[in-house]
């Protein structure tokens, strides 16, 4: 009993030296505080949208408190609701849920805390600005990389995620741009909600619903490369497009898999952007509602060619 009396005396005789865990991260005086939560930490996107917030907060002398929902909207609402007892100075928020999240948000405009979305947006909630790329001509990238994979004509399937409004968005672009493709018909738009686990099983129910199935796009890679996995497993010729590029779907394509090209995006200057946006708003600059960051395509001469 002395023994561990005395070892828990010197662990906090060491904490008042050097901090333990929050304290040792705690900001500084006059330092502005952001709270961050994203929808996950555990997509290669997001963690180079995290990497830009980090970067750009360093030239700024911002402290960021970075939090991860999940996917969970009730972890997110929680989540807000202390960063508003926090008294923060700003928030970034990738929504989990784009027409939900709102409520969550009351608590920060009722604080006069500004509010930021970068990826995600938010519906009818009090945004200072929204960082994005532009999903939507994403999504018509991916409907005309889809036709040429498919010869302009066939069945092809969208993996959604209707929940989220930059996936909203890059549908209604895939559809804009299917009008000029009359020979290529969508049967489906099933959700995965962005996971590769459930693409498997979604893209599997496909395959037997959809025989003459010709072509998938999966609204993110991990619904792309579900929907490969599955493909694979079933040796069926299924051209696939995916969004994001990132290391796992590249590699991917320039293997000469069934998943054909994909959209990139910019995570990293997504994240650069907020963080810059929120160091303008701060000195009183009045800043665009809509803050829009390029997207591209790869495919495996792309890659080739680097």
């Amino acid at each position: 009993m002395f023994f561990l009396r005395g070892r828990v005396l010197a662990v906090l005789f060491l904490c008042t030296l050097v901090g333990c865990g929050a304290a040792s991260n705690a900001p500084k005086p006059g330092q502005k505080v952001i709270g961050v939560t994203l929808l996950t930490q555990s997509h290669d996107f997001f963690k180079d949208l995290e990497e830009g917030l980090q970067e750009e907060a360093k030239k700024h002398d911002f402290h960021l408190v970075i939090q991860s929902a999940e996917f969970d909207p009730t972890i997110q609402a929680r989540q807000l609701e202390d960063f508003v007892t926090q008294k923060v100075d700003a928030i970034v928020v990738c929504p989990c849920d784009s027409d939900t999240v709102a409520t969550s948000l009351r608590g920060a405009d009722e604080a006069g805390i500004p509010v930021f979305t970068a990826d995600i947006a938010a519906k009818d909630a009090n945004i200072v600005c929204h960082v994005a790329s532009d999903n939507f001509q994403g999504g018509q990238l991916a409907a005309r990389a889809l036709a040429k994979a498919i010869g302009e004509q066939g069945d092809v399937l969208i993996i959604d995620h209707p929940t989220v409004s930059s996936v909203q968005d890059r549908t209604r672009g895939f559809e804009t741009a299917l009008r000029d493709y009359p020979k290529v018909r969508i049967v489906g738009k099933p959700s995965a909600e962005g996971q590769r686990s459930k693409a498997v099983a979604v893209m599997e129910d496909a395959l037997i619903s959809y025989p003459e199935l010709r072509g998938v796009f999966g609204i993110n890679d991990e619904s792309a490369l579900g929907a490969l996995r599955a493909v694979e497993a079933a040796s069926r010729e299924v051209a696939i497009i995916g969004y994001d590029a990132t290391p796992d779907a590249r590699d991917a394509i320039a293997r000469g898999t069934a998943l054909k090209a994909d959209v990139v995006q910019y995570p990293r200057k997504i994240g650069v952007t907020t963080i810059d946006s929120i160091a303008r708003h701060f000195k009183g600059e009045k800043l665009e509602a809509n803050m829009p960051v390029e997207v591209g395509v790869v495919d495996q001469a792309a890659l080739k060619s680097k």
